[in-house]
């Protein structure tokens, strides 16, 4: 999916949003429960940050900066996740 087609459907806008709002509020909850493994997260204030835009900002959203996010940032987020649980 490109960026434009992405900006184009409400549905996947919706979906891709809300998996984003899970994110942001697991890594969110790490962080209170344990912040040792929460500071090895890259990034994880600007995520947490996007999950509130998410959850409380709609007016604000930028489509461009959920589709980099989701795109790019997702898939380093999760190589980083799958160290950190391998680990344990």
């Amino acid at each position: 999916m490109t960026a434009e087609s992405y900006a184009a459907h409400d549905l996947h806008r919706s979906a891709v949003e809300r998996q984003l709002l899970i994110v942001g509020e697991a890594l969110n909850n790490l962080r209170r429960i344990d912040p040792e493994t929460a500071e090895r997260i890259p990034d994880l204030v600007r995520i947490i940050g996007l999950r509130n835009v998410l959850a409380h900002g709609y007016a604000v959203v930028d489509d461009t900066v959920v589709w980099l996010a989701a795109s790019t940032r997702v898939p380093e987020l999760l190589t980083t996740v799958r160290s950190l649980l391998a680990q344990y």
